[in-house]
């Protein structure tokens, strides 16, 4: 999430969702949350009871709309505007909280001289190439940087590398993730945008400088007034005011307001800038770090937080490490740490997290002499991102693929081009609970040609569900949780990892006694999870699964160890306790540093503990990283001299007497830096952040209203129409959409560009409560099914009286990519909206249905498009355009690919009353 990541040093959500009972107004944006998130809904409904406001913001009348306190309506894809209208209301209103923005923020930072707005170059940022549709920004060039680093000096890159040497990452399309959480805009040494010789960049605490960040804020967010929000957006400038009225009424030192976001903001090619603006708005009304307060960013998966955390992003190893890349300045470890690194601020510390990876990797093999085995690590050569992975793949560059937790055949976006690129492997192996599309696309897609013209050799493996195998889970808090298995799985069903266990071990059997230099990382791979005798079932039997691997002795690789030391009771290298252990000269092994601390010692899994007590954090429930704080940059929830900005909303406070901080969560701070201290000229690593700087993951230690080159498209947000979209941009005329997306057009891509005539309806996507994702573990549910049977498209009255639909009869929605049909949901939940000065349609589609299955319908993937922002390859089925008839599609329509489950009885549960009984065929005597 490079969007929080660039704002405030961790691209994780800042809070944890028991904390929103803390809230007195709850931002509700991007997010479904009843219906998406129910179980964690239970918390704002919380907040309501003790006087809270809700407020939510979507272009759908929810669930969630229903039980908050306010409901505005947008257009899907304007939400830059919106919140840079609340960001403007607060600025021209003088509404932020001074004493937190002036020590907190890099406000008074000033900019270097030669940065241009969008104000000053109608929507783009200087350093800008391209053709105003697709193109890339340097940062270095653009002088986004702080006043006297070296970044903006003579040589673009401040480093004296060749201009071929430094772009090479950008030509080959690399992302390249950022210590900070996203893509960094430029090639030169991270160090080179925010860190100035000898000291400290030059600040203007007045905040009168002309380029300071907070008069450059002011005047980039000066055009977003309520009247010009309402044009854009749809709304009443009456309803964007009072949303801003209820955020600053309920934030400052007596009360804070909490921001709730999901995928109806990430799913966008300005997501990550949706995202950049909530955090604006968060540090200026001084919400940041603070009981009630802070971004709640609600997942969408149940571990894809730790899928994250853990690296299955191609361009990331664990910890947010970035991937080296196959540049010069990445082939060595030493130059990889000097590019990649950060001189202050607690990225001080990444040699040492880097090490210590190697060392649990390559174990003996990684030493001093040959650099650690840091040339072992693959180089990133081009972008390996799924959207245009498939793109790829659609065209024949791609032999085989390794599939499981995922279905592009029908959840990917542009799903037919997902199909296409299945269609052009020559092999692939599914690992699933059921035959989902894209194990079946060759012989179910109705779309698709025979199964005799595809070559694709498909191997399905059954995998095991959830219940059948142990490990953990990081939630959208970022708490570990682990769950134990309760049963053996099924005859020849495997767990996930038992399968790339034993994958790696066969690989490593087969290269064995190999001397080739190129198969010694493989070799040399540490790979010994074996249990040391056969695990129990929790009745007491003794699984029947060899093979399997022990998770708990890969989470305590995870967790890290001390090489030079032995537990006493184990025999085995002694545990570290939490990443302050790490060292940089091969001494300690972590697979992942910011989950050091969940297993601390042998026989303790922290995220097995499940303890309630008297604190309201319950910090023995689980494990959060990093450290076990709940609430990140808590340091903010103590005014620059130590003491709680009240006692209504106190969390840690500085202790005088023991000169340490305490209070109810873990200091995510160093524990005995008191308030006044303040670093010496030069000082490096955490030694350079003051006692009143919370934001320790960033080199100034301040929370960033600006961002220096830490996203590729711009330091600051920027509102941009969609890809497809039926207007203009009013805000930015002669820049329609983000210069920076990419696109990926061709005959199984076609795209509609704004603004479309020819596709006049604003599309959006949304979950249900019944169904999961694209369906795969939910559309093989028989209970499931009942509840929530067929495809429909939700539509207001006068749409579909416009087009002759009427309620619960067929229709056919169109895009550039492709036609389905669904039933019609005619409800006033959507509403058409006045946008620039006419009547603009939306229509929302559930993405839970295609071919296989025991319901099958019309998929909404087929619809959306392959486009990808700039900054982590995201899509945007949040907001496209399409067309709406009325009536059905002609020819093949898809068949269920498997039957429904029998009822296990037709009579009546007893004792239960007649109202209480489950809906469907039971108990109807039929």
């Amino acid at each position: 999430m490079p969007g929080l990541g660039a704002s405030f040093g961790r691209g994780a959500a800042t809070t944890f969702q028991q904390d929103l009972a803390n809230s007195d107004c709850i931002l509700i944006m991007g997010s479904n949350m009843a219906e998406a998130h129910p179980v964690g809904f239970r918390w704002p409904l919380k907040a309501k009871e003790k006087g809270a406001t809700l407020i939510h913001v979507d272009p759908r009348f929810t669930r969630t709309s229903a039980l908050c306190d306010v409901f505005v309506d947008i257009r899907a894809g304007s939400d830059v505007a919106f919140l840079g209208g609340l960001v403007n209301y607060v600025l021209s209103n003088d509404r932020w909280f001074q004493e937190y923005v002036l020590n907190y923020t890099n406000a008074s930072t000033i900019i270097q001289e030669g940065f241009q707005d969008t104000e000053d170059l109608a929507g783009l940022f200087s350093g800008y190439r391209g053709d105003g549709e697709t193109g890339k920004y340097d940062a270095v060039e653009g002088h986004w940087g702080y006043e006297g680093c070296p970044g903006g000096t003579g040589d673009p890159a401040g480093s004296g590398q060749s201009f071929r040497v430094r772009m090479l990452r950008g030509e080959h399309g690399i992302q390249g993730h950022d210590l900070e959480g996203g893509a960094p805009s430029h090639s030169a040494p991270r160090k080179h945008m925010t860190s100035a010789p000898g000291g400290t960049p030059p600040r203007d605490p007045t905040l009168q400088h002309p380029r300071c960040v907070f008069q450059i804020l002011k005047r980039h967010f000066a055009r977003y007034s309520p009247e010009v929000v309402s044009r854009v957006c749809g709304c009443t400038p009456e309803e964007l005011v009072r949303v801003a009225e209820l955020l600053c009424a309920n934030s400052g030192r007596e009360r804070t307001s909490v921001i709730v976001y999901a995928l109806g903001w990430t799913q966008h090619t300005t997501g990550v800038q949706m995202i950049r603006t909530a955090g604006i708005l968060q540090l200026l009304l001084g919400n940041m770090g603070r009981p009630g307060g802070g971004i709640m960013a609600m997942r969408g998966h149940s571990t894809i937080q730790g899928s994250t955390d853990l690296a299955t992003l191609y361009d990331v190893l664990p910890g947010y490490l970035p991937q080296p890349a196959a540049d010069e300045q990445h082939e060595t470890l030493d130059s990889y740490v000097e590019h990649e690194g950060l001189p202050t601020g607690y990225w001080a510390n990444f040699r040492k997290f880097v090490v210590s990876l190697l060392k649990a990797w390559y174990g003996d093999a990684a030493t001093p002499d040959n650099d650690f085995a840091f040339s072992w690590l693959p180089r990133v050569d081009g972008d390996y991102s799924q959207l245009l992975y498939f793109d790829r793949m659609a065209r024949g560059e791609v032999k085989g693929y390794f599939l499981f937790g995922q279905n592009p055949g029908g959840g990917g976006p542009n799903a037919g081009l997902h199909r296409a690129g299945l269609r052009n492997l020559d092999w692939l192996v599914v690992l699933d609970w059921f035959e989902i599309e894209s194990a079946v696309f060759w012989k179910n897609d109705p779309n698709g040609p025979r199964p005799a013209e595809i070559k694709t050799e498909v191997f399905f493996i059954p995998a095991a569900a959830s219940p059948e195998k142990e490990g953990s889970l990081t939630n959208t808090q970022r708490m570990l949780q682990w769950h134990d298995k309760a049963i053996d799985p099924l005859g020849d069903c495997r767990s996930d990892a038992w399968f790339l266990y034993n994958l790696g071990k066969r690989l490593k059997q087969l290269y064995a006694g190999s001397t080739d230099p190129r198969d010694q990382p493989l070799l040399r791979l540490t790979w010994d999870y074996d249990f040391e005798e056969r695990p129990r079932l929790p009745d007491g039997t003794v699984s029947r699964i060899e093979g399997e691997p022990d998770l708990e002795k890969v989470l305590q690789e995870i967790n890290g160890y001390h090489l030079d030391e032995a537990d006493p009771r184990t025999g085995r290298p002694r545990l570290v306790t939490a990443f302050s252990e790490l060292k940089e000269d091969g001494s300690t092994a972590c697979g992942c540093w910011i989950y050091s601390g969940v297993f601390p010692e042998p026989g303790r899994n922290r995220a097995r503990e499940r303890k309630l007590t008297d604190n309201p954090l319950q910090p023995e429930w689980g494990f959060a990283w990093p450290d076990n704080r709940r609430v990140l940059y808590n340091r903010a929830s103590a005014a620059p001299d130590g003491r709680p900005w009240s006692q209504r909303k106190k969390l840690i406070w500085w202790d005088q007497e023991s000169r340490h901080w305490v209070g109810l969560d873990r200091p995510d701070f160093e524990q005995e830096k008191p308030p006044d201290y303040r670093p010496t000229p030069g000082a490096t690593g955490m030694a350079a952040i003051a006692g009143d700087q919370p934001f320790i993951m960033k080199p100034d230690g301040l929370g960033w209203l600006y961002a220096p080159g830490a996203v590729k498209d711009g330091p600051l947000p920027t509102h941009y129409e969609p890809i497809e979209s039926p207007v203009g941009n009013l805000l930015y005329p002669r820049q329609t959409c983000s210069p920076t997306v990419r696109t990926f057009e061709g005959p199984l891509n076609l795209l509609a560009h704004t603004p479309t005539a020819e596709y006049p309806v604003v599309a959006t996507t949304f979950r249900l409560t019944e169904h999961y994702l694209s369906g795969p573990m939910s559309r093989f549910n028989s209970w499931l099914n009942e509840l929530q049977p067929a495809m429909f498209v939700e539509l207001s009255p006068e749409l579909a009286a416009d087009r002759g639909i009427v309620h619960g009869g067929w229709l056919t929605v169109e895009s550039a990519r492709g036609r389905i049909e669904a039933r019609a949901m005619v409800t006033r939940r959507l509403r058409p909206l006045l946008v620039e000065g006419r009547m603009v349609h939306q229509v929302g589609l559930p993405f839970h249905w295609a071919f296989a299955g025991e319901v099958v319908g019309g998929n909404a993937n087929d619809l959306t498009s392959l486009v990808a922002d700039p900054n982590v390859s995201m899509h945007e089925a949040k907001a496209f355009a399409c067309q709406i008839y009325a009536g059905r599609l002609a020819g093949h329509t898809p068949t269920p690919t498997k039957s429904a489950a029998p009822w296990p009885t037709l009579e009546p549960v007893p004792d239960t009353p007649a109202a209480a009984q489950p809906e469907g065929r039971l108990g109807h005597g039929k």
